[in-house]
């Protein structure tokens, strides 16, 4: 489970910015850090820094993915063809939690890995459990059907804050189908994540 349960919006506070784009968080009221010394003059960052910073918003955005699991996602893009930052943005977007919030099925990525570890989600037509599951492409993702009741679920479906994006091919509050893998520029973050920063950091 994400440590960061209870305290989600600190990350947005702590990068100056809305990270996931809700309404209600903290940062539309109170632009600076938190804790007691938030209100400081912010220091310029150094490389290191904000190669750092980018890391965390990327891993925090995901519902806080251990450092672990995060650099596997990494080494595993490194050995793909192709870009590296680019490989890294499309293996988090197969994540089985990832997709079910792409889908609106819940209101926040802590949300939908919720509904995946607590049974509620089904990969063509089998129910998976485990919120880093890998989607491929075609694959089926539906909701049980004790899912679809759900307020959670039918809050989010009607939820104007954000779209599903075009990579997926969605049946409102009921199923989607994963059709490609989608670069950086298809994914709708809502506040912008430089992959390439990431790959410094680790490259180091």
């Amino acid at each position: 489970m994400s440590k960061r349960v209870s305290a989600k919006f600190k990350l947005d506070r702590r990068m100056g910015e809305s990270v996931w784009g809700r309404g209600k968080s903290p940062v539309n009221k109170r632009s600076y850090g938190p804790g007691q010394h938030g209100q400081r003059r912010a220091k310029k960052l150094s490389d290191y820094g904000t190669q750092l910073m980018a890391k965390q918003k990327l891993k925090g955005y995901y519902g806080n993915i251990t450092e672990r699991q995060f650099r596997k996602y990494y080494q595993e893009a490194v050995r793909r063809p192709g870009d590296t930052g680019e490989n890294m943005i499309g293996l988090l977007e197969r994540r089985l939690d990832a997709v079910v919030y792409r889908a609106k099925f819940a209101i926040s990525p802590f949300a939908a890995r919720q509904l995946v570890s607590h049974g509620h989600v089904k990969v063509n037509g089998k129910r998976v459990t485990i919120a880093s599951y890998q989607i491929r492409e075609s694959d089926t993702i539906e909701l049980t059907a004790k899912a679809r009741e759900m307020a959670v679920v039918l809050e989010a479906a009607r939820s104007p804050e954000r779209d599903t994006p075009d990579y997926l091919e969605v049946e409102e509050g009921k199923s989607a189908k994963f059709l490609r893998t989608p670069h950086l520029s298809d994914v709708p973050y809502a506040a912008q994540m430089q992959p390439h920063l990431i790959v410094e950091f680790y490259s180091r």
